[in-house]
């Protein structure tokens, strides 16, 4: 179990970072809410899963019984889930205003301006001028 979650984190990595390179607007918010979850599970494996003692100290002690588990890479894990969750709706917001607006997720297409007219210009490779003679 503690060498196939590495396994797991790496292969979603890897196509969250696929997804990332393809040209629709949606899937490159999918691959950035993959590698989130990737790092996320990556984290919990560090964490050490164990199912041993929680993290609770008992009446009259002062720290917990030696085998605990460690509450700290769960609390940053929520908190990346929270905030990857909000990222998420951001993003699919703009998607969909971006998507009304232009009418394509297609990032080619989206950098495009078809009011610009600085790439109209035409080059002149051979340099000589047509003259009317």
């Amino acid at each position: 179990m503690d060498t196939i979650l590495p396994i797991i984190a790496g292969a979603i990595f890897a196509s969250g970072i696929y997804l990332l390179l393809r040209p629709s607007l949606i899937l490159t918010i999918i691959g950035i809410i993959l590698i989130s979850n990737s790092v996320n599970l990556a984290l919990f494996t560090l964490g050490r899963i164990s199912t041993e003692n929680p993290p609770l100290i008992a009446a009259g002690s002062v720290m917990p019984e030696v085998p605990f588990a460690n509450p700290l890479p769960q609390a940053l894990i929520l908190t990346a889930i929270v905030i990857g969750f909000g990222l998420l709706a951001f993003a699919l917001a703009l998607a969909y205003r971006s998507y009304k607006e232009l009418g394509t997720v297609d990032q080619d297409q989206l950098l495009k301006d078809p009011e610009d007219t600085s790439t109209a210009i035409v080059n002149n490779t051979d340099n000589t001028e047509k003259r009317d003679v």
